[in-house]
């Protein structure tokens, strides 16, 4: 069954554009097991409703502390693999909450190099938090 719920997924169409994969390999099963229902009920077998939160194995709560964990793990990671200046700028403007003219004063560098350091740590991070979907 597990094959099957993940080949569905796979092949779905929304397969790219899923925003909470666990909620839908969740529905994807639980659908499944209905079909499965039905097509037993000729044979009169017994078959318990689904009752979405006595039979979720993680509670949502847990799933989407694991998630933000995932996530924060992916930002530190991304953060550390900026070049050493892009990193310095970021952190100060971050970290210690600098403005531009500052950060400029302690780099010795101009508010347009701040600027430029800034968009490019952004779209860094934002394209390796992307690529973690």
């Amino acid at each position: 069954m597990m094959q099957e719920v993940f080949l569905r997924a796979a092949g779905s169409q929304q397969a790219g554009q899923i925003a909470n994969p666990v909620a839908f390999i969740r529905r994807i099963t639980r659908n499944m097991l209905i079909d499965r229902a039905r097509r037993r009920e000729t044979n009169k077998v017994v078959i318990f409703p689904l009752d979405d939160q006595r039979d979720l194995s993680v509670p949502p709560e847990q799933g989407l502390a694991i998630e933000a964990s995932d996530l924060l793990r992916v930002y530190h990671d991304a953060v550390e693999r900026l070049p050493e200046k892009t990193r310095r700028v970021f952190l100060l403007s971050r970290d210690e909450h600098l403005p531009n003219r500052q950060i400029s004063e302690r780099l010795g560098i101009t508010v347009s190099t701040v600027e430029y350091h800034m968009t490019r740590a952004l779209a860094f991070i934002a394209s390796a938090v992307e690529a973690h979907r």
